[in-house]
């Protein structure tokens, strides 16, 4: 009986806390650790401000006090609503694809229009019969007019919203293979300013060519690949010697080019190709070796893809992170299509994604409102 009792008090005192005896290393760290839980809430808060929503949820996990911290300011991106454009009357229908909900409105405005471009808020219209390109933000109902101009098969595009005095407008049109005609314009201007342009290589514009505005200069796609890009302050024009991205198979059968976008976020440039059933296929541009490089992920980035302008967020909540959402609304408006790069499938499964039949100028992705009591 003692020899048990003397082995089990050997027992306790190994495996007992060592108050004070341990090393200076394990002490130093032990202390670095407890103040960290010892930071004053509000400087706590101040370092979780600093994170991204990734890093936010990993911090709190760290205790209560840091989820509580981590939760007060934790900042989510909001998801871009689509907006179609209706083909009779008035009612514009606009869906939130993170709470699956549409909300309508009349927009008596747009009447005889035709969408061009979104961005932050704002819609870039025009008017085919009296050749009227103006602004348009649909939950303030301002509008801002341009000069006139003829818009046949080529897209425009502008740099950010109209109520900024960087605001540009930028349009381009093949004359011939080598030769394009680039127009220009800010809101508050008289007229367009057109300048023609020699091509090293061959560019030929299209409705279904791709824009955007990325690091102060417009980057188009064009319906073979080619990228042209155009600094407004130097007014300078050049066809990139990128080699086109490649393909998926079958990608020019039966219109299935159409199925092409192109986003931008934080100065990084991306192109969707998507061909029948098949997974989509993403390009990042690597602008130092002027190769367009396949992405496997997206890296918690979500793409929202629509023929006229597509849009990039970053910190959005939920199952909508490093996913593709299509301009397209299923089931009655209950769902949007969507491809997830985390599973590798398109929701729904079993859908014909028939991008070459429909049309480009139904539907756009806007930012959405402050205020929702406009639908009301």
């Amino acid at each position: 009986m003692a020899g048990r009792k003397r082995r089990k008090m050997k027992f306790l005192g190994t495996t007992a806390p060592n108050n004070g005896s341990g090393s200076a290393e394990e002490r130093e760290g032990a202390d670095e650790q407890n103040s960290l839980f010892c930071v004053p809430i509000e400087i706590l808060e101040q370092i979780l401000s600093r994170l991204n929503l990734k890093e936010n949820i990993r911090a709190s996990a760290v205790c209560k006090k840091w989820l509580a911290a981590s939760i007060s300011v934790r900042v989510a991106n909001k998801a871009p609503w689509l907006m179609f454009f209706p083909k009779f009357g008035d009612l514009v229908e606009f869906y939130d694809p993170s709470v699956r909900q549409t909300y309508s409105i009349e927009l008596p405005e747009l009447r005889g229009s035709r969408l061009c471009y979104a961005k932050d808020g704002w819609l870039l219209l025009y008017k085919p019969r009296t050749l009227r390109v103006f602004f348009f933000n649909p939950y303030t109902k301002n509008v801002i007019n341009l000069p006139r101009l003829e818009l046949t098969y080529q897209i425009v595009a502008f740099s950010e919203a109209p109520t900024s005095p960087d605001c540009i407008l930028f349009t381009v049109k093949h004359i011939s293979p080598t030769l394009v005609a680039i127009s220009t314009c800010q809101p508050g201007a008289t007229e367009w300013t057109t300048a023609n342009y020699q091509n090293r290589l061959p560019f030929v514009s299209s409705i279904w060519n791709k824009l955007v505005f990325c690091n102060g200069l417009f980057y188009c796609l064009s319906l073979t690949g080619w990228l042209g890009v155009y600094d407004p302050e130097e007014r300078s024009w050049l066809v990139c010697v990128v080699p086109p991205p490649r393909c998926p198979e079958n990608f020019f059968v039966k219109n299935w080019w159409k199925g092409k976008f192109m986003a931008e976020h934080n100065g990084d440039i991306y192109v969707i190709y998507t061909c029948l059933t098949a997974n989509p296929v993403i390009y990042k541009l690597d602008q130092i070796n002027k190769i367009w490089v396949e992405m496997q992920t997206l890296g918690g980035l979500t793409l929202f893809a629509s023929f006229l302008s597509s849009q990039a967020r970053i910190d959005i909540l939920g199952v909508m992170r490093n996913s593709i959402y299509f301009s397209k609304v299923r089931f009655y408006g209950r769902r949007c299509i969507s491809y997830s790069l985390d599973h590798d499938r398109y929701y729904p499964r079993k859908q014909c994604y028939d991008w070459g039949e429909q049309d480009p100028f139904e539907s756009i992705w806007i930012d959405p409102p402050e205020d929702l009591s406009i639908f009301a």
